[in-house]
């Protein structure tokens, strides 16, 4: 097993694919860093609201007021120096600290996808995303033909975990028996031509969808790792994201899991795609010449031995942390404990309704707030529903109050919640000061048990 494993690590394998890979992952973040920036969401996530909501262990992290505009300059700037590949270790660790930095402002716009830009960002500060066609081979006069091949898998590796969490978590009675949530947000598409006032309305298409997307996830890892059937595979990935980029809002993503998913493929294709980009940009009107003149040598690049071990147990525990949710009680859509970071893509549709009360605890007297005084829209959205931005929000609240003057504060909440399409039920116990509660790992036992059962993952 050993000697099995030695032998792997030892292998090696043509550069072309990371050289793709770190082209099109750089280029990509900068349209979207570009494209965050002309749509004025700067200004409205991160510098016009008030109060920001915070991530456990990371409350440090705020939005640095106008100086917000110069940390996305600067996290768009070091993606397209890694698209380029120049100074490429020092550009991709400051794109992934800018912008796990930037995900980490506020919990309002937890995505998966940024969550795995992050991920992947991380692990290619390890691997040598730089060996070929980039900045740096040429500065250096040394371009690198071969590289060890574990490199690329670990690529493969973490989109495989991407893809198969996502398909065992749709393995609940809600997605595959009810179509839900699903049936719920093709509504709001009914209006698009030719399908929407057809198929999209009948019953067996939402359950297609649903079934669709479940057996897609947990098949096309498999599909791209042969050769036989990566082609249709990667048909099957372009249909699938273009279709769900017309169906629902979420940005980028799917561009990124297209381009993404080439890393499958061998590098002879990687070559033809490097060659194409080489014609149309005319980077080299003469390539021999140019290639003679800054390039010296063509050799096999060595990773270190750290380098391999941080990203082997970086892939474990990201494996092992889309389960933690099974350490707690009750049903996760519900008390979402062990949610976010688990690569539940799109699994639940929640809708909520959280009035606080100030209470003088020594007099009894209250008074109700209005929340469109502290959070914007999205915000208030976004925490009605969701038990640790309550506890936040509500902790907010009471200090604020406190710093005007307010006496013996305590606070509490009356807040329902409807999940996929249920009626809806009292969220958290309304007796319990959020005052004297603490956001920590352990069960949140002031969360009231949904009155129904979800089975599955």
């Amino acid at each position: 097993m050993k000697k099995s494993l030695d032998n792997y690590f030892k292998r090696q394998t043509d550069a072309a694919p990371l050289a793709v890979f770190r082209l099109s992952f750089g280029l990509l973040m900068c349209i979207s860093i570009i494209r965050f920036w002309s749509k004025g969401w700067i200004q409205s996530l991160y510098i016009e609201p008030t109060f920001h909501f915070s991530y456990y262990g990371f409350e440090w992290v705020k939005p640095l007021g106008v100086w917000t505009y110069f940390l996305f300059l600067i996290c768009g700037v070091a993606a397209f120096l890694v698209a380029i590949g120049y100074k490429y270790r020092v550009s991709i660790l400051v794109f992934f600290v800018s912008f796990t930095y930037i995900e980490l402002m506020d919990k309002t716009t937890y995505l998966n996808h940024y969550y795995f830009v992050s991920v992947v960002s991380f692990i290619m500060l390890f691997l040598p995303c730089n060996a070929q066609f980039s900045v740096d081979a040429i500065l250096r006069r040394k371009s690198y033909k071969m590289v060890p091949k574990w490199t690329i898998d670990s690529l493969k590796w973490m989109l495989g975990i991407v893809y198969l969490c996502a398909g065992l978590t749709k393995i609940n009675s809600d997605w595959l028996l009810k179509a839900m949530p699903l049936k719920l947000w093709l509504k709001s598409k009914y209006d698009l031509p030719l399908v929407g006032q057809t198929i999209m309305q009948q019953e067996w298409f939402h359950f297609f969808m649903s079934w669709g997307g479940m057996v897609y996830d947990l098949s096309i890892p498999f599909l791209l790792l042969f050769r036989k059937t990566r082609s249709f595979a990667f048909f099957l990935v372009v249909v699938f994201h273009i279709t769900t980029r017309v169906l629902f809002p979420i940005g980028m993503f799917p561009y990124i899991m297209i381009v993404a998913t080439l890393i499958f493929f061998d590098a002879k294709v990687h070559r033809r795609i490097l060659a194409f980009i080489e014609r149309i940009l005319k980077i080299f009107k003469n390539k021999k010449q140019v290639l003679n003149k800054s390039i010296a040598k063509i050799e096999r690049y060595k990773v270190r031995k750290v380098s391999r071990s941080i990203i082997l147990v970086f892939i474990f525990f990201q494996l092992l942390i889309p389960w933690r949710y099974l350490l707690y009680p009750g049903e996760l859509f519900w008390n979402e404990q062990g949610y976010r970071f688990s690569w539940r893509v799109m699994l639940m549709e929640k809708k909520g309704s959280s009035i606080f009360k100030i209470v003088n605890s020594k007099t009894n007297s209250f008074f109700y707030v209005n929340n469109d005084d502290f959070l914007t829209p999205v915000q208030e959205k976004q925490m009605s529903f969701q038990p640790d931005m309550i506890l936040e929000y509500g902790h907010y609240l009471g200090n604020h109050f406190k710093s005007q003057g307010h006496q013996n504060i305590a606070v509490f909440v009356e807040s329902y919640v409807s999940l996929n399409g249920r009626i809806s039920q009292k969220f958290i116990d309304p007796s319990v000061n959020l005052m004297e509660l603490k956001d920590t790992f352990k069960h949140k036992h002031w969360i009231n048990p949904l009155n129904d059962e979800i089975k599955g993952f």
